[in-house]
């Protein structure tokens, strides 16, 4: 018997990474400046996804063009760019989500998905940051940190915020995910 409950343990603890998974995109969020509420798990669910906390007025804030063109170039494999805001590092977010949502517009021509303002580090932090952080065991140092999510749902790399989106470990990992079928798929 002794022997039988430690196999069920080892095999409740195997799945329990992949229960985790399903869970992190299982929330809802506001897009940018707007009313509808999108859930990440119906939306996203299956693809490659790069989540990334964003600030107007960093001097990581550049990065929206080439975080832009990964999202163009990849989305038709399964992939997408998440991008939240956040005022967390000093101030460097300051405006309106009318008013981010305008200057990644107007100045980066940013189509990837936005979403509200939201806490993305400390006791304040929005569930899925605290859950991105306590996967990889990084939390956002600064603006345009970048968390990699494989097709399960699960957070598979942590990206520091000089990370550039074009750099060849990041875009290497995001290709190798996008070869993995995807769950489900035969």
């Amino acid at each position: 018997m002794g022997k039988l409950m430690g196999w069920l343990a080892a095999g409740l603890l195997a799945a329990a990474p992949a229960l985790a998974g399903e869970g992190l995109l299982d929330r809802e969020y506001r897009v940018l400046a707007g009313k509808e509420k999108v859930n990440l798990a119906q939306a996203y669910g299956g693809q490659v996804l790069l989540v990334v906390n964003t600030a107007s007025k960093c001097g990581f804030t550049p990065q929206y063009e080439g975080l832009e063109a990964m999202h163009a170039k990849y989305r038709e494999r399964g992939f997408a760019v998440l991008g939240f805001p956040s005022n967390d590092f000093m101030g460097q977010e300051p405006g309106s989500e009318e008013d981010i949502q305008a200057f990644c517009t107007l100045t980066y021509g940013v189509k990837f998905p936005m979403f509200e303002k939201v806490q993305v580090r400390g006791a304040g932090a929005t569930p899925l940051y605290r859950d991105l952080a306590a996967a990889t065991g990084e939390q956002p140092g600064w603006n345009f940190h970048k968390y990699l999510v494989d097709r399960s749902g699960r957070v598979v790399a942590s990206f520091g915020s000089r990370t550039k989106p074009e750099d060849p470990k990041l875009v290497a990992e995001i290709e190798r995910l996008l070869a993995e079928p995807a769950p489900g798929a035969q």
